[in-house]
């Protein structure tokens, strides 16, 4: 008859542990540039675009990181805030979802709103296509290779579409747009 034997575990698992293969404690060690490719963690400072007296404004609002494309759409859709709205107004509506949008190497902007968008208005187009033009001096929001051909925030174009609808809009009417 074998013999089994019986070997102290947890005992074995402990000793093992305590070695932690000899490598001793170190410091942090500096080894060159932190990795790139991560989002900033830093809040940016952004202008949306709301309505004063029937024109376009800028209200310079903080959003925190990830600083994106998206993030800024959402925050324009969502309207003014309570202080802003003392002198602000929105002919955006409150989306039911969220919008699409893509950026393309010549500086058009396209943004697909959900379905059940009706065709915006000139001013909400204008809100729309002011805030986006800001953007390009806030963060990069643009290919590289948009910058090569001339590009200028003065001469964006950006494309709404909706469910059975395309707008269209240049920057050309924006507040400062021969400034940017």
């Amino acid at each position: 008859m074998k013999r089994s034997r019986w070997l102290p575990l947890p005992g074995l698992a402990a000793a093992l542990m305590l070695t932690a293969c000899g490598v001793p404690p170190s410091d942090v060690i500096q080894a060159g540039a932190p990795a790139s490719g991560m989002i900033d963690s830093e809040p940016v400072v952004i202008s949306l675009y709301f309505l004063d007296d029937g024109d376009p404004a800028a209200y310079p609002r903080t959003i925190g990181a990830p600083a994106d494309f998206r993030t800024v759409l959402d925050k324009l859709f969502d309207g003014p805030t309570a202080e802003e709205a003392r002198t602000a107004t929105t002919e955006l509506p409150h989306l039911s979802g969220t919008a699409d949008a893509s950026v393309g190497n010549s500086g058009e902007v396209s943004v697909e709103l959900p379905e059940d968008v009706t065709p915006l208005s000139h001013p909400a187009m204008l809100q729309l296509v002011c805030t986006v033009a800001d953007l390009s001096g806030t963060f990069a929001w643009l290919p590289a290779d948009a910058y090569r051909d001339g590009f200028s925030a003065a001469h964006v174009t950006i494309h709404v579409y909706g469910d059975g609808w395309m707008k269209t809009q240049s920057a050309d009417a924006c507040p400062d747009a021969s400034h940017r």
